[in-house]
Order: C-alpha cells, then structure tokens, then sequence
C-alpha cells in the first residue's frame, strides 16, 4: 500500500524564526519600507497608521502588542497582511486551521477565539451581509492581533520581532526567476534559516532545480494534438516525442534506439501509466488528446504550482503521529492515517465549482445512520420548489417532507432510505459550513475522473468501512449492527468515543511516498489567485 507525506502532517513551525527575545536587549528600529506598493506587493489594500492605534484602544485584549502593531505594519508599509481587494485572502483559513490544530494539540482553549471564527465565518459564507471599509479593517487587525497572542503563547514571550515573520505573510510579490536562481547556486542549503522545517515543504523545493534546468534548455516545445488515442503496438512519429518528454519527466527510462522510437511498446506503456497516477488521469496506458494536453503543460506553470503549494505548507500543523482524517479536494481522495501512517484511503466526490468545499479543519465527533437530509434553503427555493411548482406528487416522488416555514421558504427534510441524497450514513464534525461526510446513493460517480458534483459536502466511496474505523473502539457496533442501521428506517446518532481530527486540503501540487511530484487541476481557481498575488509579471 502507498504511503502518502502530506504537508498537514509535517512540522511547519520548529526552528523556523527566533521568536521569544529572553533578553531585554533594543531591538533595532523597524524601517518603513516604502519599496512596498501596489505594483510589488502581495496585494493592493493599503491602511491609514493613525488606525491602529484606534484599534487597540477599543479592543485592549490586544493592547499588549501594541509595539508588534506598529512594527509588523511599518515592515509592509502598511498593506494589509489579511486580505487583498477580492477578500479575504488563504492566509486567513490557513491560519485558523493553525490555530485550532495548536488549540487540540496543547488543550489550552485561551487561544481559541469564536469572535475570529465568526469574523472568518461572515467573510467567506454566503450570508448576504454587505462589508464595508471598517468591517475589512477590523478584522484584518482582528487576525493580526490573534496572530501574535497565538506566536507569544506559543513561543513564550510577547517580545517578538516581526522582521521574522517575512515567511508567514507575502509582504512582496516575487520575481520567478531570482528564486529560482538562488535556489539553484545555495543547493538547498541553509533553507532552515528563511523556510519552516516542513518535510513536504523541502521536498517540492527539491523539484524547482530540475524544472528550472529543464526550462532553460529549451526542451518543451508543445507535442501536437491530435484527435487520435495511441495504445501499446501503434507507430506514429508523435510517439517518438511522448517518449522524450517522459524521459525528461523521469516517468521513462531512456533507454529506446533509434529504430524503436517510434514504436508504442511495454516500457512507454509503463511510463504513460506513471504520468497519469501523478496527473490524476484516467490510469489506462493510452495516449489521447488529454494526456498530451496535460504533457504540454509550459514548466513555468508547474514550477508556479510547486511555489504556491510551497506557500500553503508554511500554515499548515504539525504532525504528532496521531490518527486523523486528510481530504484532498483537487485529488478526490480521503486518507485515513494512524499513528501518522497511512491506514488506507478511498475516491470522496468533492463541491462543484459555485459550491466549493470550505477547507478548514474539525473533530468528527458523530456517525449518523439512517440520516434525515435537512434540505438547504437554497436547495429548497432553486429545485424543490420549482419542482413542486411542476408536480403535485414531487415531495412524495423525492421521499421528502415539509417541518414547516422560514423566510417565506418551506422547511424541507428528506426521509432516511437508498433513495436519500445523504446516502444510508453520514459523519459530522461540527463546524460553520455544514460541511460533513456521507454517503451517497450515486455510487457510479466514483469511478470519473474528475470528481467535482456535490454541492459542497463530500461524498466517500466507502461508508461501511469508514463507520467500522470510527467505532473500533465501541465494541458492540460490530459489521452487523452497523449494515443494519445503516439500512434502518429511523435515524440513529452515535457518538465517537475518540473523535479523530479531519483536515480539509487543497493541495494541487505535492510529493508522495515514493519521492514522485504529483499534480493536479486547479478546480476552484485556488491557485490561479495565489499566481496573481505571488509573482511579478514580466
């Protein structure tokens, strides 16, 4: 079985700046960097000093880091280190899951603040509620408060010197070629000094020389595209071609004549099959169109991928060798680990771009058999109205039932039975989205590709077997008892006796258990966001 390194599992933090100052030694005067503007920053949002101030006064909890204030401030002339003109920036969900991993991790619940999560909550749901100017400028002194209480807690000591914190928060845009210069003549070395200690994070960093190289030989002309799918025994020139090109990716060895370059044999089928498993294509051998797409894709792409996804792992927590739950959303997947080995995973079925998966961290705490399906109000007025509109017999036909009314909009709830959209069970760990796990009655959409359909919760390939894991420990919910309610007509809640962290990812970039780069589609445009705010444009 393979064994998956994630970067939610690897530790981020240790060694990766001098926090506490045990000294009382003058720090040096923080310079304002008037370098920092529009055109060269991380984003385009700048706020007035005289603010900050303002701030503290009103919300003394952080009055503290009044000296922190001022200097991570004047360190970025002033940009916003949360948000960007589009909204509220990754950083900001990446931190929270920093911070209620450290909450589990150190059972100290002062650093816990439900005022940030609803701040977090009223940024990113889709409540209706307008923001303004003073609304933004709160909470982005809000998280930047909460930031320092959680270093100073966390590295013991509130004097900290935020020229440090350069790595947690872009503060400059960067310039592709110069990084990728620097990573190549330091060979790595000394990365201890500006990077976290994050094993997925040295890893990616490894691949940005190869790629570099390769993209200054100038060896990635595009493979044309045509509307024929090659297999094992074809001769075409174009074959010739993948083959070079997968020597280069290392999915192939080189070692074709001449006289055989042109032939589609056992190796290349081979190499094909490699590419795709690091792709996340349809695993079958065969060249088409699709695959010669995803082969053509520019190495300045790939080497932004690896660089974005390099910026996630720097929030991401640490690995205790716990068991716990990791979504990947970009790879359709679910891993289960325990004691931070990969026990086995399964295909999950993901939001469809306009109902993205919220990523974010929880605890699942219930499994529910036989579950009711309380039907979202915007489900309820876009489909299960319009569809009553239509038919007399559409709640009926549906297994549903009205509870009542809200808003000018019925109360809908589906029954338990195969027909329920939930499936026969489903997994809840509280949190602010109404995200959960569950089954599903569409069993065929596991096997696609491309795995994007629900409307926002995610959908697992193997229920039975994900409640069995949960309730190990609970005795006398043997494989029995557990298909019987599943297939029960009432709904039944069990709590787990050991709630077990899920981690909700979005990784398009990272490096598996057998040292190979894998990628995948950018589905929700993550990235595409991250490119435009992280590197210049020439």
């Amino acid at each position: 079985m393979k064994k998956y390194i994630y970067p939610c599992v690897a530790a981020v933090l240790a060694c990766a700046c001098i926090w506490a100052c045990k000294n009382k030694t003058r720090k040096k005067e923080v310079v304002r960097d008037t370098t920092i503007n529009t055109r060269t920053s991380f984003n385009n949002l700048f706020l007035d000093s005289t603010r900050i101030q303002n701030f503290l006064d009103k919300d003394t909890v952080f009055k503290p880091y009044g000296a922190q204030f001022s200097d991570f401030y004047k360190h970025r002339n002033y940009e916003y280190a949360w948000f960007d003109s589009t909204g509220l920036g990754e950083q900001a969900g990446n931190f929270l899951n920093l911070l209620s991993s450290t909450v589990e991790e150190l059972k100290d619940s002062t650093l816990y603040s439900k005022k940030l999560s609803q701040l977090y909550a009223d940024f990113t749901t889709d409540s209706g509620h307008m923001k303004n100017k003073d609304e933004i400028l709160k909470t982005e002194l809000y998280f930047t408060g909460q930031f320092f209480k959680y270093a100073s807690k966390v590295y013991e000591g509130t004097d900290l010197d935020v020229t440090q914190l350069g790595w947690f928060i872009p503060r400059k845009k960067i310039d592709l070629t110069a990084v990728l210069d620097s990573v190549i003549k330091s060979k790595g070395k000394n990365v201890s000094e500006y990077t976290p200690l994050n094993p997925q994070y040295t890893q990616l960093q490894s691949f940005l020389p190869k790629y570099y190289n390769l993209e200054k030989k100038g060896s990635w002309d595009s493979i044309p595209v045509t509307k024929k799918t090659f297999k094992q025994g074809d001769k075409d020139s174009i074959i010739a071609l993948v083959k070079q090109r997968l020597q280069l990716m290392e999915d192939l060895a080189a070692s074709a004549s001449d006289s055989t370059a042109f032939i589609f044999d056992k190796d290349l089928t081979d190499g094909v099959k490699s590419f795709q498993r690091r792709t996340g294509l349809a695993v079958d051998g065969k060249i088409s169109p699709s695959f010669i797409k995803e082969l053509n894709v520019p190495l300045e792409q790939r080497v932004q991928q690896v660089l974005i996804n390099m910026e996630r792992m720097r929030w991401l927590p640490s690995d205790k060798d716990s068991d716990y739950i990791l979504v990947n959303i970009p790879e359709y997947k679910l891993h289960v680990f325990e004691k931070g080995k990969q026990a086995f995973d399964m295909n999950v079925i993901v939001g469809k771009e306009g109902n993205s998966t919220v990523i974010f961290n929880g605890k699942l705490k219930y499994v529910v058999f036989a579950p009711y399906w309380n039907v979202p109000s915007s489900i309820v007025k876009n489909e299960v109205v319009p569809g009553m509109a239509r038919n007399s017999n559409y709640l009926e036909r549906q297994n549903m039932e009205i509870t009542g009314k809200e808003g000018g909009l019925p109360v809908v709830r589906q029954k338990p039975g195969p027909k329920n959209s939930l499936g026969l069970v489903k997994f809840l760990f509280p949190n602010n989205y109404n995200i959960y796990l569950h089954d599903t009655p569409n069993r065929d959409l596991f096997d696609r590709t491309n795995r994007s359909f629900s409307h926002g919760c995610i959908r697992i390939a193997e229920p039975a077997k994900m409640a069995g894991y949960l309730l190990a420990d609970q005795k006398e919910w043997t494989t029995e008892k557990i298909d019987s309610a599943m297939h029960g007509s009432k709904e039944k809640w069990v709590t787990v006796s050991n709630p077990v962290s899920v981690f909700i990812c979005y990784l398009t970039a990272w490096v598996d258990g057998e040292g190979k780069l894998n990628f995948r589609k950018d589905i929700y445009g993550h990235d595409a966001k991250m490119a435009d705010k992280l590197f210049v444009k020439n």
